[in-house]
């Protein structure tokens, strides 16, 4: 054992001046790996990396990895399905839509031309109907102005009549008596007879 720290000695006097000359020199101290068994660290990191694929293939975790993915992807194809047919109902549903907008719109325009037609039929209708009404007032006016005017004339000429025959009477009993009727019989009775 004495013989031992002497070594320890020398072994730590040949470090310094290792590391005195590496640090002299300027290169790096280069040190000896650790090794356990054997082996290097990496070795051991690739060993132990061997071992854990070895339990997880020993698992069947691939294959459990694979079933989950399977059943993830049946899934994810299941609900694009349904988003395929969800998708072809609605432009089914769109369509069904766009041909019922259709056919309303043209319902609608036949709706609108019938009613013009119907509209431009009153109004024509109400325009011959006017037409004949104004004409039938004015001449239900006209008969009655004419009417009207055949009264006045009558009136007139009644009234003329009969101012006349009073003037006529007047002057008659003014002016005749019966020495001046004789001769005006007789010579009315003379004009008869030449008639003959």
């Amino acid at each position: 054992m004495a013989n031992h720290p002497a070594a320890a000695d020398a072994h730590a006097a040949a470090n310094q001046a290792t590391h005195a000359s590496t640090e002299a020199s300027g290169t790096p101290e280069h040190h000896a790996e650790p090794t356990a068994f054997g082996l290097a660290p990496p070795a051991w990191i690739a060993l132990a990396m061997t071992a854990v694929l070895l339990i997880l293939i020993w698992k069947r975790v691939p294959a459990l990895i694979g079933t989950a993915l399977d059943r993830k992807i049946a899934g994810i194809r299941e609900q694009l399905d349904e988003a395929a047919q969800l998708r072809a109902e609605a432009e089914a549903i769109k369509a069904e839509y766009e041909a019922k907008a259709a056919q309303a719109g043209a319902e609608a325009a036949t709706m609108l031309k019938r009613a013009r037609a119907e509209a431009d039929g009153i109004v024509r209708q109400a325009e011959t109907d006017a037409a004949a009404l104004v004409e039938r007032r004015t001449r239900m006016a006209e008969d009655k102005i004419a009417a009207a005017e055949r009264a006045a004339l009558d009136e007139v000429r009644a009234k003329a009549a009969r101012a006349a025959t009073a003037a006529a009477e007047a002057l008659i009993r003014d002016r005749l008596d019966a020495a001046a009727d004789k001769p005006m019989v007789d010579a009315t009775i003379a004009d008869l007879g030449k008639g003959r």
